[in-house]
């Protein structure tokens, strides 16, 4: 092996290992008192000192330039990444939602490594082993401080051009969808099981809804307030044990320890003689201690949902 390959395993192989054991530690059930993977340490610290490590590997003729201390972090943690999903030890969906905060982590550990590595400061080795070593200590106090359970509202709308009969008959049930009609955009791209149909045992309060999608995912619905032709509401109920775990990555599962969809609700408002707009709520919870930026991809997600519903709607009514 040349010096370049030995730089190069180095630069790259340290910093990936670093990663794979990082993860392995943050996943042990046993330790999920003090580690988990769906916390803040994990989500900033860990790129953060795997961009460090990059840096200080790296030769102080390419540390001066600074595209190569901002963007060089981003190739373990890349790989990382294609491992990961290659051998599937983490799912599409998370990945996609993760990665913005890796690469930026990731990028200003590089450039705090890179200002010590450049300054020749003689305490760099001692820095970069405070930073290697800070997940470990502050994970056990996030955890300690705990969860936040917030819930938060996803509302989405529609006008269509039809008779409010025949609108209604399509929200209270509906027949299965063919994949041509699917329009739910994100939710496809992260993986999501496509909705199929809605079933409706019969019109009225304590009526039995049941939302199917595809790959085993089932939402039990229970109707607790509804108007004929106007509203609808219901809880809504995902049952963890039910799906299959090939259906969706855990840390996003519908009805999991993070994220759970808690009501719907339907209303048609009349607008004018031709024109009804169909409204529907959601409200959903989130158990995290990144919900600030976790509820952002919820909300994206519910709303790509239901707007997917709303567009099978209005192109089967009009």
């Amino acid at each position: 092996m040349t010096d370049k390959q030995k730089r190069l395993f180095k630069i790259i192989g340290i910093p990936l290992l670093f990663a794979f054991i990082a993860r392995f530690i943050f996943n042990v059930k046993t330790w999920d008192s003090a580690f988990t993977l769906m916390s803040l340490t994990f989500l900033f610290m860990v790129p953060s000192a795997i961009g460090a490590i990059t840096i200080y590997f790296s030769s102080i003729e390419k540390v001066r330039n600074y595209s190569y201390r901002f963007f060089m972090p981003w190739v373990p943690i890349s790989i990382f990444m294609v491992l990961t999903l290659f051998f599937s030890i983490e799912g599409w969906a998370c990945w996609l939602m993760i990665m913005p905060v890796f690469l930026i982590a990731a990028s200003l550990g590089g450039l705090l490594a890179g200002y010590y590595k450049i300054k020749r400061h003689d305490k760099e080795r001692m820095y970069l082993s405070i930073l290697v070593l800070l997940p470990l200590f502050l994970s056990p106090i996030e955890q300690w401080i705990g969860s936040v359970n917030n819930q938060y509202e996803a509302y989405t709308y529609i006008d269509l051009h039809a008779d409010k009969t025949k609108i209604w008959q399509n929200v209270t049930r509906v027949r299965a969808i063919q994949k041509d009609q699917d329009k739910g955009w994100l939710t496809n791209r992260l993986g999501f099981p496509r909705p199929v149909r809605a079933e409706l045992n019969y019109n009225g309060v304590g009526g039995y809804r049941k939302a199917v999608f595809e790959k085993g995912l089932v939402f039990h619905e229970q109707v607790t307030q509804y108007e004929e032709e106007r509203r609808m509401r219901f809880t809504i109920k995902a049952n963890p044990y039910e799906i299959p775990s090939t259906t969706m990555d855990e840390h996003v599962v519908i009805g999991g320890n993070y994220f759970d969809v808690m009501d719907g609700t339907y209303v048609l408002q009349k607008l004018n003689a031709n024109t009804y707009r169909l409204h529907l709520y959601s409200h959903f919870k989130l158990t995290t201690t990144f919900n600030f930026y976790a509820s952002w991809w919820a909300g994206l997600i519910m709303k790509d949902i239901q707007n997917n519903i709303l567009q099978v709607i209005k192109e089967r009514v009009e």
